[in-house]
Parts: structure tokens; sequence; C-alpha cells
């Protein structure tokens, strides 16, 4: 990856760096801070750099990216790093080679390498299975295995503990006593958006860096520098969606179709503000319904957090010009005129809650809520709130 591909973060790549120059990189270290600020990132850049073989890589830069040490561990195929996150405990079973043959474990493998797949498309993202039950005992034990190795051809072992606080607590424990009586040659970076949940006695062991949101100007120069195909008004709606997590823009910026004169996020926000105008007219609500169906039915996920993230950002545009109509740092610059007529007509809503009850979907879908009671349950809210506007 380097240095130079990482988003944001100039303080704590600093921190790092130094340690590495002044050879007092710690054994342990916590990386906290909200989701999708690129903690792991960072995490798997000092993987790579202590691995790293390219006479390029040094602590300045980083890593090559290139080299087949590099390539491995983007892979998350060297043997020097081990990379742990919540697994379902049927995936566990390897040691019976009958289990390993039912098919709870066959499903399992195929989920947890279809989340790897993932991880590998998109850096930000933090994977978990769904029927985990956390990090659990047997992962740490293997981790207790393998650090009683010496790398290979390596100068360290690094081991990233992906959401951390999702530690069982008898994994924690095990891995406390690691961390007690750490390997000279192994690094531990653990990774958490909820470092009060982990135990104080591992946080007191660990160095702890902490992550800050990446700014929407960050972003946005980040986009401008590497991604220059992307022109307003689309890049503006990227960085205003993301909110400053990198994960969500990741996805919206490799779900584009720079083929189309409408790009995908863009059709996605137009499709929402063709349903709001359903809702908002009383005639026609009848297929706001049919539409919200629709949608639920036929749409990712993905698409669906999407689709009400643009009603989101439409609300507050329309809040903003509602309080000061000439503010000009609108999340969708190109439909100025809806957003006015919209102050306009709806001068006195309760934005505050209307925002409320979007994001309570949002999270719900996220959480894998079913998307049509999700949809339905919106639709009226939404449309209750702006009638009392």
């Amino acid at each position: 990856m380097s240095w130079k591909n990482i988003i944001g973060q100039k303080q704590q790549i600093r921190v790092l760096q130094k340690a590495l120059e002044t050879d007092r990189f710690a054994h342990a270290y916590l990386f906290t801070g909200p989701d999708g600020s690129g903690k792991e990132s960072v995490a798997f850049e000092l993987a790579s750099l202590f691995n790293c073989k390219s006479t390029i890589g040094s602590h300045t830069a980083g890593s090559c990216g290139t080299c087949p040490d590099c390539m491995q561990i983007q892979a998350f195929m060297h043997p020097n790093v081990e990379y742990i996150f919540p697994v379902e405990s049927s995936l566990l079973d390897s040691g019976d080679s009958a289990k390993k043959e039912n098919k709870r474990f066959t499903e399992a493998k195929e989920r947890y390498d279809g989340l790897l797949e993932q991880k590998k498309a998109n850096p930000y993202l933090s994977p978990a299975m769904e029927r985990s039950m956390g990090i659990l005992t047997e992962q740490i034990v293997s981790l207790q295995h393998k650090a009683m190795f010496m790398p290979n051809e390596g100068t360290k072992k690094i081991f990233i503990i992906s959401q951390a606080e999702r530690l069982h607590p008898s994994a924690a424990n095990k891995l406390l006593k690691l961390l007690e009586e750490p390997p000279s040659h192994v690094v531990f970076i653990l990774v958490s958006s909820r470092p009060e949940a982990l135990l104080p006695t591992i946080r007191s062991r660990c160095q702890a860096v902490r992550f800050s949101r990446v700014t929407a100007n960050e972003l946005r120069l980040w986009l401008n520098e590497n991604h220059p195909e992307i022109l307003e008004p689309e890049l503006s709606f990227i960085v205003s969606f993301s909110r400053g997590n990198l994960r969500l823009a990741w996805e919206l910026i490799n779900s584009r179709d720079s083929k189309t004169a409408e790009t995908a996020t863009m059709l996605l926000r137009n499709q929402a503000l063709d349903f709001l105008r359903q809702v908002l007219t009383p005639s026609r609500f009848h297929e706001a319904i049919t539409t919200c169906e629709q949608h639920a039915k036929n749409m990712s996920r993905s698409d669906l957090i999407l689709f009400l993230a643009a009603l989101l950002l439409f609300f507050q545009d329309a809040n903003h010009r509602r309080i000061n109509p000439d503010f000009q740092e609108l999340n969708n610059p190109d439909i100025s005129d809806a957003i006015n007529r919209f102050a306009k007509n709806f001068p006195n809503p309760d934005f505050f809650q209307i925002s409320t009850i979007t994001e309570e979907a949002i999270r719900a879908i996220e959480r894998n809520a079913n998307p049509l009671l999700v949809m339905a349950a919106f639709t009226a809210n939404i449309k209750t709130l702006l009638q009392r506007a």
C-alpha cells in the first residue's frame, strides 16, 4: 500500500514512523477510533513494512506494495501475518476430518472465504460472520501456538485482531497471558471502535493510537488525486454521503459505472427523490407504497442504505436552506432548485425526528432486518412527519 495511500491520519502515522525510526516500536498496539477511519489499513501497512523485501520500502515511504511479500499480505497468505475476526464456531472444527467434510463446516468456510474476498476488495471493511459469537478461544489458542515460532524470513510476526472488543471472555484471558509475556518477534495490533469494552488489563498492556474520522477535505483531496474521473456532483455526493466513513466511500467509488451517463450512485439518489415526491403528493401515495415494496424486494441491502442515505442528505440540505437561504455548502449542489422548493413548501418540519427515523432505518437494514418491513414503516412514518410540517 505505502503511507501515501493512507487517507488522513497524518499525526498517527508520524507517531508510528517515529517509533520505527528510533527502534521503540511497542510489542502491542491498540488502534481505536470510529468505524471506517482506516485503522486496519494502517495495521496492514505496518505488517507489509516489517516484511517488505524491496529496497524501495522505508519507514518514511512505507512498503512497496508490489514485492512477493507485500502481495502475499494483501492476499492474506503471508506466513508472518495473522488476521483474525469474529467467526462461527463450526469453522474451527477442523481437527476432525469427518467434521471438515460436513455441510456446516463447508458452508461456514464458504462464508469465511467470501468475507475475505470482500476485505480484499474493500480494505476498510471490518469482516464478521453473521452467526459468530465473537472472537473465540480457539482462535487465540491458535495464535499462542504460532507465536512460539520465529518469523519466516522477516523481522516480525504481526497479529492483527479486528473488532477486539468482541473477544470472548475466555479468549480475552488467553490473549492477556500472551500480552503479559510477549515473544520479542511478535507485534500485536488490536483494532477496536469500542475500546471501553476490552478488559482494562488488556488495554493497559497496549500502546493506544487514537484514529479520527477522515475529514471531508481529506477525502476530497484524496479523490481528486487518485480518482480524477469522478466529477461533480458525484464527487460531493460521495464525500457527503460517507461522512468520513472510508468503508462507505470505497463502496461508492467501486460501485460506480463511469460508462453510463448517470452513475449508479446518482441514479439511486434520483430514485430516492422520485420516491419522496410520491410520498409528498397525496394522490400518489399509493405509488409510494408500491415503489417502497419494489425497492425492498429488488435492491441489495447496500443499495437500500444508499437510497435512504440520499434522502438523509437531501433533508440536511433542506434544513440548511431553511435556516439560511444563502447556504452554499450543499450535499447536492446540482439540485439546489428542488432543495429550495422543499424548504419553501415545508417551512417547519421536525428535521431532527425525520433524520432520526431515516438513520434508524439505515441501521436496521445494516443489522439485517427485513427490508420490506423497514421500508414500509419508514414510508408511513415519513409521510406522517411531513404532513405535520
